[in-house]
């Protein structure tokens, strides 16, 4: 189902219901945003994602609030990089730093629907070459997909000319469903055992640091609030949590997410090396009457053009860019112990593998 969201001058903006069993999302033309996400309960739906009443509210909003990232997700320092030999300079959209694609990213950009159907939507953006400052034109597709309570996307791009390319999803998610229950109370397990420490200008600085005796160790599930060290460096410089987290390389999923007051649990997967984890404190000025939501955001590392021993994030004609990042929800219910969320994610998981058309 489709209906008119809005209008851009001549271009209409639209928004695209998609129903599964147990789950219902809403996702717009405008940036890919996926506007809504629903899982089913026995108390009624759930809404598990933050999202704004109307297209005015997207167009002013600068926290990237359920859409699709790129060219380049997180921050590339200096807005500028070299690539065989030449140096491209971007659009600086944060200081002197470019965030998540520049002024106008892929977040800014009305996509083509090429499929859609009650359970699927491929969109298409084509990214011209010099867009934002960066080479090559590149064709980006997403793919969402629905199955009995879990969420594919598939983020697809090829090129002309060789380019950075590091695309990802940014939904912030407060499983509560209750804007007044705290995102911090959210249960995190995260199986990174390094992270990316960051300068004053939130870009990292180059090193590969542990996780042990850090904040940053969610190899063990825990509430943000309980992992938050006040006086920490690392958290004093981003305001909370924005960082990326390392995963391991014997690693089962990126990052589970329970909430303890809905019962509601997701875990989610992707093939990306990296976890940019925010906690969405922005939106307290921005945004207030939404509350938290906690972004996990999987990605290639940031600032990786800049940084040679990072995983390369460079796409180059002939090659085919592919992320697949999928969020299975199961209802383990209110208060439940680690295993017993464990145990009902596992038993969703196995029933609702699905591949992705095309």
């Amino acid at each position: 189902m489709q209906r008119e969201f809005g209008r851009i001058g001549e271009c209409a903006v639209h928004a695209m219901t998609l129903a599964g069993e147990g789950l219902k999302a809403e996702v717009l033309t405008y940036g890919g945003t996926l506007r809504t996400l629903e899982i089913e309960t026995v108390q009624g739906p759930i809404g598990v994602v933050l999202g704004l009443p109307d297209l005015d509210a997207y167009r002013r909003d600068n926290d990237y609030l359920g859409v699709l990232v790129g060219r380049f997700a997180n921050r590339i320092g200096g807005a500028g990089f070299e690539l065989d030999g030449r140096r491209y300079a971007l659009s600086a959209n944060e200081g002197r730093n470019h965030l998540h694609g520049g002024q106008l990213g892929f977040n800014r950009r009305i996509w083509s629907v090429a499929a859609c159907e009650p359970q699927r939507l491929l969109l298409h953006y084509v990214s011209p070459d010099g867009e934002e400052g960066y080479p090559g034109q590149v064709n980006v597709e997403a793919d969402f997909l629905l199955g009995p309570q879990r969420l594919q996307l598939v983020l697809r791009a090829r090129t002309d000319a060789p380019t950075p390319l590091n695309l990802t999803h940014h939904p912030y998610f407060n499983l509560a469903g209750d804007p007044s229950v705290p995102a911090a109370a959210q249960v995190l397990h995260v199986p990174a055992d390094r992270y990316l420490p960051i300068d004053d200008q939130l870009i990292p600085v180059g090193e590969i640091a542990t996780v042990a005796g850090t904040p940053f160790d969610f190899r063990l599930p825990a509430t943000l609030d309980r992992r938050r060290v006040a006086d920490h460096p690392q958290l004093r410089i981003g305001g909370g949590f924005d960082h990326c987290l390392v995963l391991a390389d014997d690693r089962r999923c990126s990052a589970e997410l329970y909430s303890p007051h809905s019962g509601v649990a997701m875990r989610m997967s992707s093939s990306a090396p990296g976890v940019q984890l925010y906690e969405g404190y922005g939106l307290d000025r921005s945004h207030p009457e939404l509350g938290r939501g906690v972004c996990l955001e999987p990605q290639g590392f940031p600032d990786a053009p800049n940084r040679p021993h990072f995983p390369s994030t460079i796409l180059r004609p002939g090659e085919v860019y592919e992320q697949r990042i999928v969020y299975q929800f199961a209802l383990p219910g209110p208060g439940a112990d680690w295993p017993a969320v464990q145990a009902a994610l596992n038993a969703a998981e196995s029933k609702t593998f699905v591949m992705s058309p095309g």
